[in-house]
């Protein structure tokens, strides 16, 4: 069975390292296709892969990209009814067999847990990783933390920017937990979020996980987390001599007509039209689920911008207590 792999690169020196690694580390590379949205001067050299035939490759003029969430729906355009749907960015490393792994657990919830959510979303803030000696292609993975890592509000965060609300990765102590957001750089599905949840690119880069997640989960999606996700991400804190941009750079953005924290106004006035349903058709909220069960799960009244429960929006304690098998919802 097919995975797609989404990936959206901004002037990224690793991003033929991150594809290499996927594919080098696959148990069944033959099975894998990318989809590559790269934002960069120089475009990455196909002819030198022997896997370019999984490739479909879209180079952009970085001072013509208009954000990640713009890039992540210009890849969607390559995706083909493929099975699994693989959404990660493009500084990343894998370990052997992380496709037989995560192929694994997916079918794991889908074939014992509940039907009420289905089909179902993996999720996490991957381990991190560091540069050790980039041009020898020499890195440290944080492989010795097997832990099971949920997601949950930031307290700093909490409506910070209008709807917004930042997230932050939590340790549980069991294996699998239901979730209720979305890590956009690290996100293992079927083919039914392509279909269902199709990337909104009127987002720019704030909401983008806010909105994701909103969409799935009213829409009958299971979000989970899952223990030791065989991926890794190097964060912006890791130490390294790497010269990564990002889009919101001031050089370069002051060489674009629209500049970026326009762009963000517009993502955060989204958000707000997104949750209080002004939005409709396949971009807007789904009918499976409400707002109300929702904050039943995260403890967050978003209409109200209200925390309601404490513990259920900032731990996952609430979450971890719920058996994945089972039914959440009553009704």
């Amino acid at each position: 069975m097919k995975i797609f792999i989404s990936i959206a690169s901004y002037q990224d020196p690793m991003l033929e390292i991150t594809v290499k690694s996927a594919y080098e580390n696959a148990s069944f590379p033959e099975n894998l296709v990318f989809g590559i949205c790269d934002q960069s001067v120089n475009p990455i050299n196909l002819d030198s892969l022997s896997f370019s035939d999984n490739i479909h490759y879209d180079h952009v003029d970085p001072l013509l990209s208009k954000g990640p969430c713009w890039a992540r729906e210009r890849v969607q355009k390559f995706f083909n009814d493929e099975e699994y749907y693989l959404q990660i960015d493009s500084h990343m490393l894998f370990e052997p067999a992380w496709d037989k792994y995560m192929i694994s657990y997916i079918e794991k919830i889908r074939n014992e847990g509940s039907k009420d959510h289905n089909p179902p979303i993996i999720s996490c803030y991957p381990r991190g990783f560091e540069v050790v000696n980039f041009e020898e292609e020499k890195f440290s993975l944080n492989s010795d933390d097997k832990s099971t890592y949920a997601l949950a509000f930031r307290e700093n965060a909490i409506f910070s920017n209008g709807f917004y609300c930042g997230q932050k990765a939590t340790m549980t102590n069991v294996e699998i937990v239901h979730g209720y957001l979305i890590a956009a750089g690290c996100l293992f599905s079927t083919k039914e979020f392509v279909q269902q949840v199709p990337y909104d690119k009127s987002f720019y880069f704030y909401g983008e996980e806010q909105s994701i997640s909103l969409r799935a989960f009213t829409r009958g999606f299971g979000i989970y987390h899952i223990p030791a996700t065989p991926i890794y991400h190097l964060y912006n804190d890791a130490p390294t001599n790497i010269d990564r941009k990002l889009h919101w750079d001031e050089k370069e953005d002051s060489l674009r007509n629209v500049k970026w924290h326009e762009r963000d106004t517009l993502s955060i006035d989204r958000l707000a039209d997104l949750i209080n349903n002004h939005i409709e058709g396949i971009y807007g909220l789904g009918n499976d689920r409400t707002l109300k069960e929702y904050e039943y799960l995260s403890g967050i009244n978003l209409r109200d911008k209200i925390v309601s429960d404490e513990t259920k929006a900032y731990t996952s304690d609430f979450i971890s207590s719920l058996q994945w098998k089972d039914k959440i919802f009553k009704t």
